[in-house]
């Protein structure tokens, strides 16, 4: 599982992607719900994307 850090990394940045566009939907429907989601998708993106990066420091630091 030496490769479970892109995995981590690449499911955060699509979370933020599909939070940007719900930002992006949001404002222009003036849907305050769905804005409020595009924070908790980006936020969870970004620390997908960090834990994927520790789990790379940690991975190579073990070869």
């Amino acid at each position: 599982m030496t490769d479970e850090w892109l995995s981590d990394k690449a499911q955060g940045t699509v979370n933020k992607a599909i939070g940007e566009t719900e930002d992006q939907v949001g404002s222009a429907t003036d849907n305050a719900e769905l804005q409020a989601e595009d924070k908790f998708d980006k936020i969870k993106g970004e620390a997908q994307e960090e834990l994927g990066k520790l789990k790379k420091h940690f991975s190579d630091k073990d070869n």
